[in-house]
């Protein structure tokens, strides 16, 4: 049983080499591009929508609202970024009902990569609204030897953001492989949908984890913030 697209290997050329992550991945990115493009053709602003704007307009609204709550900021800032990483992981979770599809978020190189992005756009729109000192300043809060740490926080939930995602795609693939093969078709039928559910749940959590380094990033204090900040520490 293929648990990752990793191990299935499509092409081989001496040590390079296409699998099925590669492949998979092409494939959600091809969808969401030739999706984007058919639905944004046709856009109306007044009179009678198709479904898909609707739809659309649903998912944008949905996911500005989230970012305008969590990061008590303008979200239109970060909705493309954003936007991106949640359709990308849902639809790559979605698809797992497709026999054969194997989600390339259940590869460990592609949630790497995700939160890769996420690792160098936290610093960038970080240097971005405060400044490359300003930013950098902030490692060495409240303290000079609070530097290591703070470097280390950053590269740690780096990798528990790749982790947590290919352990939960990757467990909900053998789980529902398992009971394929030991039970009626009824049972890994009703697991096939709950794994739907949760897939759409990891997309939402990576989405919102990245709008949240985001945000801390890009907060600044208010002049009456810091006064307040400094006669608190007088006191």
């Amino acid at each position: 049983m293929k648990i990752t697209p990793d191990l299935i290997v499509l092409r081989q050329w001496g040590p390079i080499g296409i699998n099925a992550t590669l492949v998979f991945t092409w494939l959600i990115m091809a969808l969401l591009v030739i999706g984007s493009r058919l639905i944004t053709r046709r856009l109306v602003t007044h009179g009678k929508m198709s479904r898909m704007q609707n739809l659309l307009e649903i998912i944008v609204t949905f996911i500005r609202k989230q970012i305008s709550d969590v990061g008590n900021q303008e979200p239109d800032r970060f909705l493309p970024f954003i936007g991106t990483l949640f359709l990308f992981i849902a639809v790559s979770n979605l698809l797992s009902i497709i026999p054969g599809y194997l989600p390339p978020t259940g590869s460990l190189s592609t949630t790497t990569a995700l939160a890769l992005c996420v690792f160098k756009a936290v610093p960038l729109y970080g240097i971005s609204t405060q400044g490359a000192v300003a930013y950098f300043k902030n490692y060495a809060k409240p303290s000079i030897f609070m530097l290591p740490l703070n470097v280390m926080g950053e590269l740690s939930r780096t990798l528990a953001l790749a982790v947590r995602l290919f352990g939960n795609v990757m467990s909900g693939t053998m789980i529902g492989g398992i009971l394929l093969s030991v039970t009626p078709l009824i049972f890994p039928v009703v697991m096939q949908a709950f794994g739907l559910l949760t897939g759409l749940i990891q997309a939402y959590i990576f989405a919102i984890l990245a709008t949240v380094f985001i945000s801390a990033a890009t907060e600044v204090q208010s002049p009456g913030q810091a006064s307040q900040s400094h006669q608190e520490k007088g006191e």
